[in-house]
């Protein structure tokens, strides 16, 4: 199956126009600040895109960067501006087509920067051994990944060494296809639905248990959208099996709990972050409004209070006393439940 992969987005894919559905080429909701940075990339980069979502995280200027299966480097090229020539972004790919269009632009996009050094290098290897590429023990502030750990095959082991690199109190950002449902074996030896991001795609469940397992306890869905396959022949494939593509962020942080637990504490925003002046979103149920009081769980305080986002918020509360689980918090599917059929418009069904 490696091997597939490799040939299909080797080959197969010579530019996004070539994927047979929308599972792995979007930008949905991009945000303002990030289009002139877009505009600065290289249009053969460009061309070669086949994300899933915006891996896009803040405060991220100065800071190491990795990215998980980073093919020909537009988000590495994205990020490289802004990390900042302090920063530096590590692009990983197993694919030599795709590395190859990365590295060739690597000097064009230092000069459009205006850098004097070029602030990114790219890796061929597999994001499952990064021990193989001398990534060391926490050496890594933020890694980022757009609609590739599903490709793995073991992707247990690309949890355990994104944890392993990610520095103390560091962060997973990324973004994939997830199904409602497990993959039947079948499907998942598909070659072109396992191309397409859909044949290896996590049920949402299995991998919050893998998540907990690899060590990121308390895993945030930031967004997430249904997947309109887009293909009657995909589609009759994989009959009612739902996609999403969403985007999550995991900490590396020892001492969370395995629910939001209230323990009567609040943060204020100071609407400091760049481009988030009026409210920070940390989550799915977190837009933090600027000024504004917010009650939050222990949980949600130390990914604030422990991290990189520290400086900008105010902290109310202690660890003391304990009110039970927060309100709110439960299980079920996280995902905006719109049914989306083949030709792209919401079904029916019940609740």
């Amino acid at each position: 199956m490696q091997e597939i992969v490799q040939k299909y987005y080797g080959e197969t894919l010579a530019s996004s126009a070539d994927l047979q559905t929308n599972a792995c080429c979007t930008d949905v909701n991009l945000p303002e600040y990030a289009k002139p940075l877009l505009a600065k990339v290289h249009s053969e980069v460009l061309s070669r895109y086949y994300g899933c979502g915006l891996v896009l995280p803040q405060l991220v200027s100065g800071l190491t960067v990795l990215d998980l299966g980073c093919g020909a480097g537009r988000d590495v090229y994205v990020l490289s501006q802004l990390v900042g020539e302090r920063g530096q972004v590590i692009g990983v790919d197993m694919t030599d087509e795709q590395l190859a269009v990365a590295r060739r632009h690597e000097d064009y996009h230092r000069q459009a920067f205006g850098y004097a050094n070029s602030n990114v290098r790219f890796l061929h290897g597999d994001i499952e051994r990064l021990h193989e590429l001398d990534l060391a023990d926490a050496s890594v502030d933020v890694i980022v990944s757009n609609c590739v750990i599903n490709l793995a095959l073991d992707k247990a082991a690309v949890l355990r060494e994104a944890w392993r690199v990610l520095k103390p109190s560091g962060e997973l950002y990324f973004s994939d296809v997830y199904s409602d449902r497990r993959i039947p074996a079948i499907l998942a030896r598909d070659p072109v639905l396992y191309g397409e991001c859909l044949g290896g795609a996590l049920y949402w469940n299995d991998f919050l248990q893998l998540a907990r397992r690899c060590g990121f306890i308390d895993q945030r869905l930031v967004e997430d959208r249904p997947v309109a396959i887009g293909n009657t022949q995909l589609a009759e494939r994989t009959g009612n099996i739902r996609f999403y593509s969403a985007t999550y962020r995991l900490f590396k942080l020892d001492n969370l709990e395995p629910a939001c637990e209230d323990h009567g504490q609040s943060v204020v925003y100071r609407g400091t972050i760049a481009h988030h002046p009026h409210q920070f979103v940390l989550d799915k149920h977190h837009a933090i409004e600027t000024g504004r009081q917010f009650p939050v769980c222990g949980n949600t305080l130390r990914m604030l209070h422990d991290t990189r986002f520290r400086e900008h918020f105010d902290f109310y509360g202690n660890f003391n006393r304990h009110f039970g689980i927060f309100p709110g918090c439960g299980m079920g599917l996280p995902f905006d439940d719109e049914t989306v059929n083949v030709n792209g418009k919401a079904g029916g069904g019940c609740c």
